[in-house]
């Protein structure tokens, strides 16, 4: 049937099959899960399979699949809208990563770890964008702000549980005898737990989803629903909202205005500084001159982050509303530039205490998570808030989704080249320095303080108080 308000938009009913309801969403709980075992599990296994002792070794681990997320995020979604089909790019993109994922632990060396690495970027990069905007080609319009949020809330709790179980599990098997059952041994162990999972997805996947009758744009489903995934600051540096849709290949160059290019060079300069710090950060975590953690609290310290973004995701977005998000966006990322000084001196200051040293590592990402899930929303609304012409803002969005991977990619890079060359002190103080010219730059950019509205979105009428009767003249002898 057509949609009541959009008669080109039609929406098969619900009950014909499981993806008519919120079933389909679980498909991607197994998918989360590995999503929340594999953020911190790559490198580390990297670390203790080739002994790579080296910081540069480590962010060339964490940016050889954000190498290939970002363009092939983009590439698949046009595909996918070009061709004309959702679901087996779906539930191939699920299986062929679990495939690369089983053979990763039985790479015989670091490079060929570093390509198996690049498939699975390839490879796991179609899920997202394709697959929510299936949700929403199978979904009522108006259901989809709910129907987004528990997908979000889905993928935010299976993260968290990922996190989860691969700390228990680590910790479990640190307390057993190494020459029966060792740490290394654990960690591949769970790196083939993340392909069964990636596995399992594609099956229920292929189960549960069906092709809808009707497609729709992706340009303009990103400008009239702006979603984040504020869950976790993701290790391997590309933040994957749950749409992108720049497409490189069509559509007119958007004019930017000079203030335009400023708020998308602070954008750059955030991404870039962030992850000149995260690029290397489960280096430091691990290393004896860093925080000196095991490998099982690695994965709490990243739990804590991931919990707290999930959790203010919602409120976040509320207060972003609430008040500016242009100095809402400012204060958090001045706020993480001087979290990251602290990093450093909680681990000079904790050093040999252990337990004292995890408590205060998970406490400082579970802030940089929370602040995450501020920024994240604030930097979005403050951008379409400032965009002139609703004609622009999905393409500016795009636009912001590749500034941040891109800028995420050469942070990595270079956090990890400055890291080996000096010391973590100067690749993390270089890091906050970064931030804050960035959050300088958005200083003299104007905020727009009407609220985003898209142009199909119906305007709220205005009410005009009802003309009151006028009271009659009373004569003298009537009062």
């Amino acid at each position: 049937m057509a949609h009541p308000s959009n008669p080109d938009f039609h929406i098969k009913e619900p009950g014909t099959r499981a993806s008519s309801s919120d079933l389909w969403f679980f498909s991607y709980l197994p998918w989360s899960l590995y999503n929340g075992l594999s953020t911190p599990l790559i490198p580390l296994l990297a670390i203790a399979l080739y002994h790579s002792d080296s910081p540069l070794i480590i962010a060339a681990v964490v940016a050889a699949s954000t190498l290939t997320e970002v363009p092939f995020t983009i590439f698949w979604g046009n595909i996918s809208d070009r061709i004309r089909h959702r679901k087996y790019f779906v539930v191939l993109s699920f299986l062929a990563t679990g495939i690369v994922l089983i053979a990763m632990p039985f790479a015989p060396n670091l490079n060929d770890f570093l390509l198996l690495n690049v498939l699975e970027g390839i490879c796991s990069s179609a899920s997202t964008p394709i697959g929510t905007v299936l949700l929403l080609e199978t979904r009522r319009k108006q259901w989809w702000a709910r129907d987004v949020g528990v997908f979000g809330l889905v993928s935010g709790l299976g993260t968290a549980a990922g996190l989860a179980l691969g700390g228990l599990w680590l910790t479990g098997a640190a307390t057993l005898d190494a020459q029966v059952f060792n740490v290394v041994f654990a960690m591949q162990f769970l790196v083939l737990l993340s392909g069964a999972l990636a596995f399992a997805s594609g099956l229920t996947a292929n189960a549960w989803i069906e092709e809808p009758e009707s497609y729709l744009d992706r340009d303009a489903v990103e400008a009239d629903i702006r979603i984040h995934r504020g869950v976790i600051e993701r290790i391997r540096g590309f933040r994957k909202r749950v749409l992108n849709v720049l497409d490189l290949a069509k559509g007119e160059e958007i004019p930017l205005t000079f203030m335009e290019w400023l708020l998308f060079i602070s954008l750059l300069l955030e991404s870039f500084g962030s992850q000149t710090f995260y690029g290397t950060f489960i280096y430091y975590l691990t290393a004896a001159s860093g925080a000196a953690l095991g490998q099982n609290m690695v994965f709490f310290v990243f739990l804590a982050s991931a919990v707290a973004s999930t959790a203010l995701f919602y409120h976040s977005g509320i207060a972003v509303e609430r008040y500016s998000p242009k100095y809402i966006f400012i204060e958090s990322l001045l706020a993480r530039a001087f979290l990251i000084p602290v990093f450093l001196f909680a681990g000079v200051y904790f050093a040999g205490d252990s337990s004292h040293m995890a408590i205060v590592m998970m406490g400082l990402n579970g802030a940089m998570g929370l602040l995450f899930a501020f920024s994240s929303t604030a930097s979005t609304l403050f951008l379409l808030r400032l965009m002139r012409g609703s004609e622009n803002k999905g393409k500016a969005l795009g636009i912001y989704n590749a500034v941040v991977g891109f800028g995420g990619l050469a942070g990595t890079i270079f956090g990890g080249w400055i890291y080996s060359t000096y010391n973590s002190t100067i690749a993390y103080l270089v890091a906050t320095g970064i931030i804050v010219v960035g959050a300088v730059l958005l200083l003299p950019i104007p905020l727009r303080m009407t609220p985003y509205r898209h142009r199909h979105m119906p305007m709220k009428p205005v009410e005009t108080p009802a003309k009151q009767p006028a009271k009659p003249t009373l004569r003298p002898w009537e009062v």
